[in-house]
Order: C-alpha cells, then structure tokens, then sequence
C-alpha cells in the first residue's frame, strides 16, 4: 500500500542517517545487537537467574518462549519486509535509482521482518527481569527503605529503555529492521511478560502439561503454515528474497529460519519441564545444600561454563530435517544442563566432600 510504502521510505532514510553518522559507532551498535539475541536468554540470563531464583528463572523460559511463538505468528501474519531487500525490489524510486544501504554479517536474516524478534525477545525477558528485582525491594516498609525503593525503581527502569532503545537503534542500524518493526517489537514483548506476571500455574506444572504445550505450540504453528500453503500463500515468502540479496551468501544461514527458532523454543521448553520434574532437580535444587550461597554460585558458574561449551558444538546444515531435529536436542539440554545435571553434580561434589571433612 502507499501508506507502507511511505512508512518503508521514512525508515529507510533513518537507517542512511544512522549508517552515515552514527559510523564510530558500528562496534556497539553489532554488540547491543547481539545482546538482543533471543538465544542469549537460554545461555546467559537463564542459568544466572534459575540459580538465584527458580520461579523467576522458569517464567523467563516461559516469556521467551511463548513471545517468540507469538513473534513468529505475527511475521507470518503482517508479511513484514526488511530494509535490506525491500530497497532492491520497490517501485517507489525515480529511474531504479534504489538507496545503498550497507550489510553486515548480521544484517542478512531470513524471516519477515515486523515484529523485530530481537527487540520482542529482548523486552520481554528484560521486564521479567526488572520486576523481579524490584519485587525484592517493595517489602521494605520504613521510610528510608521507601525512598530507597523509588530510586532503585527509576534506576532499573531507566537501565531497561536505555538496554531497549540501544537494541532497538542497532538491528535498525545494520539495515535488518524498520524502525515501526522494533518499535512494534519491544511492546509486544512487554505485552507477553506482563501477562506472564498473573499466570502462576507454570511454577506447578507438570511434564505432561510442558508436553501439552509444546505438542500444542507446534500443531498450531504448523496448522497455520500448512493452511495457508493450501490457499496457495507461501509463509517462507522471505527466505528466497534474503538468499537473492544478501552481499554475501555466507552470511546467510538457516539458524534464523522460522522454523528454526520454532524448534529451538520448543527444545527449550521442553528440556526444563524434563529437568524441573526429574528426580536429579528434586534431589539437588530442593534438599539441603539448595539454600547455600556457595551451592548457588557454583551452580551459575558451572551452568556458564558449561552451556560456553555448546557453542562449540556446531549442528550440519546439509540437511534441513536433520538440523531441526538435531536443533531441538541441543537446545532441550541447556535447560537440562541448568536445572538438572549441574546442580545435581555440585550437590553430590559437596556432600562427597563433607562426608570427607566428617
């Protein structure tokens, strides 16, 4: 439509001014759109929070998980474009004469572009993690404490919009995002976490309630697909235009498929809904050494260390099928790396070593 289009070319006049003037910058702006990464969340902000505190660190996995579903279903919905191809392939520009927008690595995804999954991921399970701090703060009753809690309540949410604002300005900026997706992005995730403050059953849940919910995600997610490909509407619209015009084909890759992050969310979600009803959980993370600092700070940096190393284990991409499958299993363990083997190995390692001091 005219309106879209006029929208698409603001943007793309924004994203030229970023890239001309915001040049000294690229470093930061490539980190912050790293930290946006939904993947972060499994391997950085989950095994740190899951330690301190369980129910935060099972609603993370959660928010995560059900705003990226919720993204995919709106990508496949709103038929976003992203700048880098959208600037190739419009009719809006006098004699063919299209904007040069520059590409980096991490430009050349391949799903649709409105919602911005990083800037959706990103809020949502930075709001989980803001209130959660803050909820400690808001039993203090004197007055001082009161005050106290006001300033932390500022701090933390001026450190939340500045975290979002500079991921936001980032995926805009590596030409991979429209300013109105991200926008769009950020408040749906707030969206999804708040709603995830009021829905205490996933702290009770059952293996077969996690079973439920991933056999549901998926059916669902893949019902949709499947129907509109029978009214002859092809959701993975954007996968061909990424591949048609990314400067460099290596950049390309099926980890940002959407089907991939499908996968990858259900993997999660499963491996803790194993990990939470397992008997190795049970054992370790409620007996105890559980209220221990020292088993707390073990377990984060045991959890760290150890899901650094998965990064290492490369999954092959020859085969799509393959892949999503091998996908799934790896990002199961993580969580039931976190919240099962680790606490499990760091509670037996302790109470070898008191039965010796003994």
């Amino acid at each position: 439509s005219v309106n879209m289009d006029l929208l698409h070319s603001n943007g793309v006049l924004i994203i030229q001014h970023l890239q001309r003037d915001y040049r000294a910058y690229q470093d930061f702006l490539n980190f912050m759109s790293h930290v946006g990464d939904p993947r972060n969340i499994f391997s950085i902000y989950f095994p740190l929070w899951f330690q301190l505190n369980q129910v935060v660190g099972t609603k993370m996995i959660w928010v995560a998980v059900i705003g990226d579903w919720f993204n995919l279903i709106f990508k496949w919905i709103l038929f976003g474009h992203r700048p880098y191809w959208w600037v190739q392939e419009t009719m809006i520009y006098p004699n063919q004469s299209s904007p040069c927008l520059e590409q980096f690595p991490i430009t050349c995804e391949t799903g649709p572009g409105s919602p911005s999954g990083h800037a959706m991921g990103s809020s949502c399970v930075w709001y989980v993690m803001v209130t959660a701090a803050l909820s400690y703060t808001v039993r203090w009753k004197d007055k001082s404490a009161v005050t106290l809690h006001r300033l932390t309540w500022s701090f933390l949410w001026s450190i939340f919009w500045i975290i979002q604002i500079s991921v936001c300005i980032s995926r805009v900026f590596i030409a991979t995002h429209f300013p109105h997706q991200v926008v769009l992005g950020v408040f749906a995730g707030i969206l999804v976490a708040e709603a995830f403050e009021h829905t205490p059953a996933i702290q009770t849940a059952s293996l077969r309630m996690y079973i439920k919910t991933n056999l549901f995600l998926f059916i669902f997610a893949l019902g949709f697909y499947l129907s509109l490909k029978l009214l002859d509407i092809d959701l993975l619209w954007s996968v061909p235009k990424a591949k048609k015009w990314c400067a460099n084909p290596d950049w390309i890759n099926i980890d940002t498929t959407p089907f991939a992050g499908l996968v990858r969310n259900l993997g999660a979600l499963f491996g803790l809904g194993l990990g939470i009803n397992s008997e190795m959980f049970i054992t370790s993370c409620k007996g105890i050494n559980s209220c221990k600092i020292s088993f707390r700070i073990l377990c984060i940096a045991a959890s760290l260390a150890t899901l650094q190393l998965y990064n290492f284990v490369k999954i092959p991409t020859h085969t799509e099928y393959l892949f999503y499958i091998l996908s799934f299993c790896k990002s199961a363990a993580m969580p039931l790396t976190v919240v099962a083997l680790v606490p499990y190995c760091v509670h037996s390692l302790m109470r070898t070593t008191e039965k010796k001091l003994n």
